[in-house]
């Protein structure tokens, strides 16, 4: 039997095609970056760690509990950034390392330690002295836990680990993850910046504001380069001066 029917008109420009089954991959594909993203954003991972620290009786805001806390959530994180990368068939020296020579990206990192810091300067007399009231009034809660030199190597050791390492790692894979579909590397710039920089409110909104203008030089910094150790170098030289910093004068 003959179908009578009027064919339908094709779709014009006021009227989009409708979504085809082809579509449907790529949005499951952009839903999976997001949630990996949200996943590894450090924020789920901290609050696990710290609920199963708290279920077994250990809360209390101490050096301790900082570094074991933070050890923790480096490994879990780095853990499942590697099981996604492997479930996607990805590569893990290709995405941190880009084929670079890992000495020359070292070198290449240590100069970017003091534009971090000259960055870091710069923002921080910017902002107090635009918006002064965002100088916290009370001193940085972590500060008061390194009370002597062997607090200070175990907060070395965070710094690097947790700060350098873990943060540079992760905010590769952030990067990358946004280039699938969810806008590309510039809009995971500019939001991994904004959530790094709230990870450090504990520190003051004068802090935070620094934080995000670090977040992005560090990132600008992977992109430009396809390599994480020169911005890994850079982080942990920064976090090192910071902490090198707070303990002159201790016995």
């Amino acid at each position: 039997m003959f179908d009578i029917r009027e064919p339908e008109p094709p779709p014009t420009e006021l009227e989009p095609a409708p979504p085809t089954v082809a579509d449907a991959p790529a949005k499951a594909g952009r839903a999976t970056a997001l949630a990996e993203i949200i996943v590894c954003s450090g924020f789920p991972t901290q609050l696990a760690v710290a609920a199963t620290m708290a279920a077994f009786g250990y809360s209390e805001l101490s050096l301790g509990y900082v570094v074991v806390l933070s050890l923790a959530d480096t490994a879990l994180v780095l853990t499942l950034i590697l099981l996604f990368l492997r479930s996607h068939g990805e590569r893990p020296g290709e995405l941190f390392l880009g084929g670079r020579p890992i000495g020359r990206e070292i070198l290449a990192g240590l100069p970017l330690i003091f534009g971090a810091l000259g960055l870091a300067f710069f923002a921080i007399v910017t902002v107090r002295w635009i918006a002064p009231w965002l100088e916290p009034a009370e001193p940085n809660p972590l500060q008061a836990l390194i009370d002597t030199r062997q607090a200070a190597l175990l907060f070395a050791l965070v710094v690097v680990t947790a700060g350098g390492f873990r943060e540079e790692l992760q905010r590769a894979f952030v990067l990358c993850r946004f280039d699938h579909g969810l806008g590309g590397p510039k809009v995971g710039v500019v939001v991994g910046s904004l959530a790094f920089g709230a990870g450090h409110l504990l520190q003051g909104a004068d802090a935070a504001i620094t934080t995000v203008l670090l977040g992005a030089f560090w990132a600008i910094t992977y992109l430009r380069r396809g390599s994480v150790v020169a911005p890994i170098v850079s982080h942990s030289g920064f976090n090192l001066l910071q902490l090198a910093q707070m303990v002159v004068g201790l016995a």
